[in-house]
Parts: C-alpha cells; sequence; structure tokens
C-alpha cells in the first residue's frame, strides 16, 4: 500500500462505496422506507440466479480486497510474501508494512465474503452478521492504522491519524446498526463518512505521491502540517455538500417520475407483484421485526 496505487484504488473503492450509500439512502429516504437494504426473501422462495441478489458494495469489497492483497505481497518484479527470515538465526519478522495492509484488506475481504455467504447461501438473509462483519473490519483497520504510524515522518502520521477519526466513526456507527437498525440518521452519518473518509484518501494519495502544485510537502514544514489538517476539515465539508447535491437531484427523479406515473405525492407505493405479494409483504415484515430484536 505505499504506493500511489497502493492509496488511489482504496480511496476509490470507498469513495465508490460512499456514492452509493448516498443514492441508496436519499432514495430510501424519499421513498419512506423503514430499512436502508429492504430484506431479501427465504432462499426457497428465490430464484436460481444469485448474482443479483449480491449488493454492490460486496461485489467492491470483494475485489478491492483480492486486488490490494496480490497487489500488495506480489508487486511487479518482487515478492514480500515472507513473513520471517529464515536464513537468519534470529528469525526476525520481515514485511510488516505490507502484512499490515493485507490483514487490513483481508478483513475486508472476509466482509464480502460474509456478505455473500447472508445475500446467497443462507436460509434467510442476516443483515446483523453483515453489519457485524463490516464494523470488524472497520476495527482491525483502525488498530492496524495505529501500529502503522511508528516509524513515519510527521506528514505521513498526520495524514493517517487524521484518517482514523472518520474510520471509528463509521465503525461506531455499523456497530450501533447491529442492534439498532432501521436509523435514517445513522444511514446519513454512514453515507457521508464513506464519502469524507474515500476523498480524504484520495487526498492522502495527493500529498504523498502526487502532489498538485508539482512540488513535494514538506514534514518539516509546520505551515504544511497546519494545511494538512485544514485540508481535512474541507473534505468534510465536501462530502456534506456531495451527499445534499446526490439527494437533491435523487428528489427530482423522484418527483419527476412521480408526476409522470400520476402519483400526486412522493410517497413510495410497492408494486403490486400478483397473488403471492400479501405473503410476500408478510414475510418481509417478519424479517424486518426479526432484524429489529437483540
Amino acid at each position: 500500500m505505499g504506493t500511489l496505487l497502493g492509496h488511489l484504488v482504496p480511496g476509490l473503492a470507498i469513495y465508490f462505496v460512499g456514492l452509493y450509500y448516498a443514492v441508496t439512502v436519499s432514495q430510501a429516504l424519499l421513498r419512506g422506507q423503514k430499512l436502508l437494504f429492504l430484506p431479501l426473501p427465504p432462499r426457497n422462495k428465490q430464484g436460481q440466479r444469485w448474482w443479483p441478489r449480491v449488493r454492490v458494495e460486496g461485489i467492491v469489497k470483494m475485489a478491492a480486497g483480492v486486488t490490494l492483497i496480490l497487489g500488495e505481497f506480489f508487486p511487479p518484479g518482487t515478492n514480500r510474501f515472507a513473513l520471517m527470515d529464515w536464513e537468519d538465526p534470529r528469525r526476525p519478522f520481515q514485511n510488516h508494512s505490507s502484512w499490515q495492509h493485507a490483514t487490513i484488506f483481508g478483513f475486508f475481504l472476509f466482509s464480502a465474503l460474509v456478505d455473500l455467504t447472508s445475500q446467497v447461501w443462507l436460509a434467510q438473509q442476516s443483515m446483523k452478521l453483515e453489519r457485524a462483519a463490516t464494523a470488524l473490519a472497520l476495527l482491525v483497520t483502525l488498530l492496524e492504522m495505529i501500529a502503522h504510524l511508528e516509524h513515519k515522518n510527521a506528514l505521513e502520521i498526520r495524514v493517517h491519524a487524521l484518517l482514523l477519526l472518520p474510520v471509528f466513526l463509521l465503525a461506531l456507527v455499523f456497530i450501533i446498526e447491529v442492534w439498532v437498525p432501521g436509523q435514517p440518521p445513522l444511514w446519513v452519518l454512514k453515507a457521508w463518512l464513506t464519502l469524507w473518509s474515500g476523498s480524504w484518501m484520495l487526498q492522502m494519495t495527493s500529498i504523498l505521491y502526487a502532489p498538485l502544485s508539482g512540488q513535494p510537502w514538506r514534514a518539516d514544514s509546520p505551515s504544511d502540517l497546519a494545511f494538512v489538517t485544514t485540508f481535512f476539515c474541507w473534505h468534510l465539508g465536501l462530502g456534506a455538500v456531495v451527499l445534499a447535491a446526490i439527494y437533491g437531484l435523487c428528489s427530482l427523479c423522484h418527483h419527476r417520475r412521480s408526476s409522470w406515473m400520476g402519483f400526486p405525492a412522493a410517497k413510495y407505493q410497492p408494486c403490486p407483484i400478483g397473488d403471492r405479494s400479501g405473503e410476500l409483504e408478510e414475510l418481509r415484515a417478519e424479517v424486518v421485526l426479526q432484524d429489529g430484536d437483540v
């Protein structure tokens, strides 16, 4: 991860998931949904095709996790997979940075596998399990990032330490949602924090590897370090602006669609699906109640 691509790819993946959350949250709020993601029907009532049931975030976590783990251990012309130097009698550990990064990516890959298992293979989807796995991955990220700050210069410490704040808050949101789902303020906060984390990861890439000014940032400059924090705060506001803009666009599309279909209000109306619609609605209501219980 200590390369431009090693920071750019996670940043793009996180920001893409943030945009996905922002759109999903906006649509859920406009439709008056009680849950951010409607529960899937039981496995025996689903079709044979499994891939439409997998959500976007799980696909992104899996693709990014596999790509980043392979890139971390096997960059072009290098092998960083060795955990210990067996030729040295002291058996010292080596490639600690690569193993730290791979641990983070591995837990997000594990979270993606939990999502896939819950949405495809379990008899009934477990949203609590999915949220718990994501929270675990974020907590591991938090711990590894703290350890990652060792032996870094002041600039690297500053940009990575600031990332700990949105990661911690995001982990807290997922932990709360395990027991208290269906809270719209948490949906908004989750989308905002994900956008904030992703945009800051992209800013970190620029600061450490591709400064826009063409001149490298100086770790010994108090002015440069001060502006790192200032830019971090700007990204906080940028995330809110992006989220508000997406909500505005979704609201415009939602009201236009409602007017075209002849509905006077913007409330979401589920489409009838035949004689078994009542059965499916009762089933989904039961799943919602089960997901809300501790």
